[in-house]
């Protein structure tokens, strides 16, 4: 799509909120998102908060990463763990709380649910090393306009010259054979909850 660049600027407080809305708006029909908040408009504040408290405490060495149209809007947005920030200190998880508890307050079964996956995804993240890629989304409306390629290519001239792999988890099934276009590769899904949806995993080889 013309007219777009990748920017990697350090985002101001409300360069994040903009970003944090460009994620809500991508998660709406996320099928883990709607497990957790089936109603939508408890989901779309949620959402919000959610990434919100994510992103304002991302911990030392996360980068956050946006694509803008031509007048400087955030319309896609990644953040990645390097290798090493993974798990984050105990100070940025501590930080973390107050927003996951508000996010997610409204509907109790939210939380409960919601941690039974962070606690597996803790649990089984990968130990060995490499890159961990928290978030990629694009604005829904012009999403399959290269705007995740721009983001993952990007990071790719980063992490290649190092030689290093890419771990990252989706709760979206159609999104397996995007991530596959890059080279990931599934790997055992987590299902933390018996009626909701797996976690799916996947990891793309050192180049």
């Amino acid at each position: 799509m013309a007219n777009l660049r990748v920017d990697e600027r350090a985002l101001s407080r409300k360069e994040i909120k903009d970003a944090c809305w460009v994620a809500q708006r991508a998660f709406m029909d996320d099928p883990f998102f709607c497990h957790l908040s089936p109603g939508p408009k408890l989901r779309k504040r949620g959402l919000y908060l959610f990434f919100l408290n994510q992103l304002l405490h991302f911990g030392k060495g996360g980068r956050i990463i946006t694509v803008r149209n031509e007048s400087d809007v955030i319309v896609g947005v990644s953040a990645w763990l390097p290798n090493g920030c993974y798990p984050q200190s105990a100070l940025t998880q501590i930080a973390q709380i107050p927003g996951v508890l508000r996010s997610m307050y409204r509907r109790p079964l939210a939380l409960v649910d919601g941690t039974k996956y962070l606690n597996e995804m803790a649990k089984k993240h990968p130990k060995d090393p490499h890159w961990y890629l928290f978030l990629l989304v694009a604005e829904p409306e012009i999403q399959r306009s290269g705007i995740g390629t721009m983001l993952m290519q990007h990071a790719f001239n980063e992490i290649d010259p190092q030689g290093l792999p890419v771990y990252l988890e989706t709760q979206n099934e159609d999104n397996i054979a995007y991530y596959q276009r890059f080279g990931f590769e599934p790997r055992e899904p987590l299902t933390p909850v018996q009626d909701g949806p797996p976690l799916l995993r996947m990891w793309r080889n050192a180049r």
